[in-house]
């Protein structure tokens, strides 16, 4: 009953008020997928690209900083790598953070 112009105004301008208030959050939205997001999904193909690559003779780093050379790369995910004369370990393709020397491969 006793609405004074300033409350008639604010009523109507809700709606490209609302808008405004979203185009901060859209910003941020943006900036993180570019800054965080896409630079982790560019990593992430470049190291499974590098683990497809893997063969034998490769000199790799795991992420537990063993240094070992590939001798035997299995299917089931398990690369076997020879970390002293003799002294062979089973590890994870995944944990492999580096491969050192690349073998390249036999000329046919």
């Amino acid at each position: 009953m006793f609405a004074t112009p300033a409350y008639a105004q604010a009523a109507g301008a809700g709606a490209g008020s609302a808008f405004a208030s979203f185009i901060p959050l859209i910003l941020i939205f943006a900036i993180m997928y570019f800054l965080l997001i896409r630079p982790q999904q560019k990593k992430l193909k470049e190291h499974k690209a590098m683990i497809e690559a893997l063969r034998r003779g490769d000199q790799v780093v795991t992420q537990g900083g063993i240094v070992g050379k590939v001798t035997k790369v299995q299917e089931d995910g398990m690369v076997e790598v020879e970390i002293a004369e003799n002294v062979k370990v089973k590890v994870l393709k995944g944990t492999i953070a580096q491969v050192m020397n690349k073998t390249e491969p036999a000329a046919a």
